[in-house]
């Protein structure tokens, strides 16, 4: 505070003597000696700022002058004071050495909070208080009315009678006309594909403006040809005409978003019943609007008063209104069924059911036109909000139906503003329904792609359909918040463009943009580079690829789809604001730590990397690793997956590997170890091995697994019972097994039919012997030729 009051006071020092200037302009007479001595000070050169502080500070008399003088021009209004914070401030700065920067004074974060909610809530009272004070006013509105508006509307109406007459009959028979046209092109919607259905819906809506204008443009002939004076049209007349034209094109829009009279070319999912009522009652509602805002207001604006037609105006939104709030209570209901089915329409198995369940319950039915489908119960999950906005929109609705009519009871041009308003969150409403339709029809379908394409990228068409829904689902919410902002922009609750002109506004949209980018191009490349994996490995198109690049193609596209999803999370941590360095600093010492911690998962990982690399294994192969045999079924970048012949499931990581045995790598043998009994012949037993294979050789089914002849490699070992002779078949890999079996049953029949003996373990019983050397009795029972029994 001190340092505060000696800034002051040195600022005032150096404007004293333009201070001293304005005194003497304004007559100030008297000053002492020791003022004007203060006042020539900063001329001399002998004293700083300093000192001549120092001498006003010390001295009564030049202190006392100062403060008049300050005083003085404060009274006089004077340029060149400033306030007491501009003078501290520039006087801090001045006496701040040089290159030493001035820091500003900052508010707490808690004083910055008070602060904010000290402006709302101030702001807050300013509405409240408005607001009331124009419902305490809103009965004075309608003083303008004095009685002669009728006989004025009246006396308009039959001068513009006949110009009425003739674009209405001219409008309806050209619609009557154009019906028949929109009925063939919706069936022709509903043959043809997407292109063909966008190119008639736009065609529809372009020849129903279309006949708006012809209709527009009879009635200017017949107003300049046939009514007055001849190519003279009056004022009503141009009036009427211009409020007919842009009323009708208003229509043609919700004429284009419902189509009525066309239900394939109907971008909204209701029904044809909702169609019709809807476009009936938005045009009622329209044509209110337009022929009394264009036409009738300002007639009565010219004829009786401006006030009155301030009054008229005001009459008309609040009838607009009170139909808009009618038609929110009639039709909660069924709009809530329809929005809980996700803006579905309803089957007429569907809608059966649910009169039959009415029926059931006795319950009376509603009048209410089926405009918005009954729905089914909903049997499935519940959907939590979703389902409580469901149910309750119509109180949001109501909330912004009573502040429209608020607005439209104020003074002035509010009402025609409001309205214009509510025009502009009908259509952003309309347009997001239909928009959010059409993602919705999509989702339920979902991606249907070429037969053709299907048949090279099998898997493509289902990995859209498990993300693609997903994202149509963030964008019907993001059109969502995108139909709330434009409603309270239109509604002036919030200024859309400030907002988006604001820091905050264009950092918030751009990382919006750049993020959703972002995203989208590292979908494409996944989908694209798992596509090419897919079409690779498909082996009805190209080269069938073998089982070494099955498995590195399928490691390849694991290992990129984990990169491409830690670039693309980096990407968008820095487009979000988030300084990555930090993040890959530690993650580079996190690395670190783990590779110390986890020695044996790296290792793991070093190893798969050089077994895939010289190919030791793929998946489908018979392999014995770690003292287990079995198919394997599965690669990663640290284990292998096999199951056994038992049909039990392993997984070997590589750091317990160290040996790999592959029985699929180019050919297999099947050894036949075979023992014959002592007595036998080891050249008929040769002969009859080779029997067995050309017998074994001539079966179609084992032919082509066998690829050489039999391999005789003689005697092998001596039992203890039989003579062990070998020989083995050259088998295409993986087949070894199954024609060893085939052989081993070819080549005992044929060891049958020769009386080659093949041993086997005999069993002598000894019946042991008692102390004194007699042995047990042991009685057998033999059966003789005859049948009878001896022993």
């Amino acid at each position: 505070m001190i340092a505060r009051s000696i800034a002051v006071l040195l600022m005032a020092v150096l404007c004293l003597p333009a201070l001293r200037a304005g005194a003497q302009t304004s007559s100030s007479a008297q000053t002492s000696p020791s003022a004007q001595t203060t006042a020539e000070a900063p001329a001399a050169d002998s004293k700083s700022n300093l000192d001549l502080l120092l001498d006003v500070i010390e001295n009564d008399q030049s202190r006392a002058a100062l403060i008049d003088e300050l005083r003085a021009a404060q009274g006089r209004g004077d340029d060149n004071v400033h306030s007491a914070d501009q003078v501290a401030d520039s006087a801090v700065t001045a006496l701040a050495p040089q290159g030493v920067a001035t820091p500003p004074e900052t508010l707490s974060f808690g004083r910055r909070i008070a602060l904010i909610t000290q402006s709302v809530a101030e702001g807050t009272a300013h509405r409240l208080t408005s607001t009331w004070g124009q419902l305490q006013q809103s009965p004075a509105v309608f003083d303008g009315l004095n009685g002669s508006e009728v006989s004025v509307l009246l006396e308009a109406l039959k001068e513009l009678a006949l110009i009425i007459v003739t674009t209405v009959v001219v409008f309806l028979i050209l619609r009557r006309m154009g019906r028949s046209i929109y009925a063939r092109m919706g069936a022709s919607a509903k043959e043809g594909g997407v292109v063909r259905t966008v190119a008639l819906f736009c065609a529809s809506a372009l020849i129903d403006a279309l006949l708006v204008v012809v209709a527009w443009a009879v009635g200017y002939l017949v107003a300049t040809l046939v009514l007055g004076n001849f190519g003279q049209i009056g004022i009503r007349q141009t009036l009427y005409l211009n409020a007919f034209l842009l009323v009708e094109l208003v229509k043609v829009v919700i004429r284009m978003v419902l189509s009525p009279s066309a239900r394939n070319l109907r971008p909204l999912p209701i029904s044809d019943t909702g169609a019709s009522y809807l476009t009936s009652r938005l045009n009622l509602m329209v044509g209110l609007v337009g022929y009394g805002q264009l036409l009738i207001v300002p007639i009565i604006n010219s004829n009786v008063s401006a006030a009155g037609g301030r009054a008229i105006s005001a009459l008309i939104a609040v009838l607009v209104v009170a139909i808009a709030a009618w038609l929110v209570m009639r039709n909660r209901k069924p709009v809530a069924q329809w929005l809980a089915r996700g803006g579905q329409t309803q089957t007429e198995e569907e809608a059966q059911a649910e009169l039959a369940r009415d029926a059931q319950k006795d319950l009376p039915q509603d009048s209410t036109p089926d405009e918005f489908p009954q729905a089914q119960p909903h049997s499935g999950p519940k959907r939590g909000s979703f389902d409580w906005i469901s149910r309750h929109w119509h109180w949001a609705a109501m909330a912004y139906l009573g502040l429209m009519l608020v607005l439209v009871l104020s003074s002035g041009d509010a009402a025609f503003q409001s309205l214009i308003a509510s025009g502009q969150v009908l259509i952003m409403a309309i347009v997001g329904v239909a928009v959010s339709g059409i993602l919705t029809r999509i989702m339920v379908r979902g991606v249907v792609l070429p037969d053709n394409l299907t048949a090279r990228l099998p898997l493509l068409e289902s990995r859209l359909n498990r993300f693609v829904p997903k994202a149509l689902f963030v964008l019907r919410l993001a059109i969502f918040v995108l139909v709330v902002v434009f409603a309270m922009n239109a509604i002036s609750v919030i200024d859309l463009k400030a907002w988006l002109a604001s820091q905050i506004g264009l950092r918030l949209t751009s990382t919006i943009f750049s993020v959703a980018m972002v995203l989208l191009v590292s979908f494409g490349i996944w989908v694209a580079m798992t596509s090419w994996v897919d079409y690779r490995l498909n082996p009805e198109f190209g080269s069938v690829a073998t089982s070494r690049e099955q498995t590195l193609l399928t490691l390849m596209r694991n290992a990129a789809t984990i990169a491409l999803v830690i670039i693309t999370l980096m990407f968008v941590l820095s487009k979000v604001g988030l300084d990555i360095a930090p993040l890959l600093a530690s993650a580079g010492v996190l690395g670190l730590a783990i590779g110390f911690g986890a020695q044996k998962l790296v290792q793991d990982i070093i190893t798969g990397i050089f077994i895939q690399f010289e190919n030791a294994m793929n998946v489908g192969d018979v392999v014995t690793v770690g003292g287990t045999t079995g198919v394997v079924e599965r690669l990663t970048i640290r284990s292998t997956s096999l199951r056994d012949v038992s049909g039990v499931f392993h997984v070997i990581p590589f750091s317990s590997v160290d040996m790999v045995s592959n029985y699929m790598r180019d050919f297999g043998y099947f050894v036949c170890d075979m023992g014959v009994a002592y007595r036998e012949n080891i050249e008929d037993v040769k002969q009859a091995m080779l029997d067995a294979f050309d017998e074994l050789r001539a079966d179609p089914e084992h032919a082509a697994n066998i690829m050489a002849d039999l391999e005789w490699f003689g005697v092998n070992s001596f039992g203890d019972s039989a003579v062990v002779c070998r020989a083995r078949i050259k088998c295409v890999p993986g087949k070894q097994w199954g024609v060893g079996r085939a052989y081993n049953g070819v080549l005992k029949t044929v060891f049958d039919a020769r009386n080659i003996e093949i041993p086997f373990p005999h069993q002598t019983i000894y019946l042991g012997e008692a102390k004194d050397g007699k042995t047990q009795p042991f009685h057998v029972t033999m059966d003789t030729q005859e049948g009878a029994a001896q022993t």
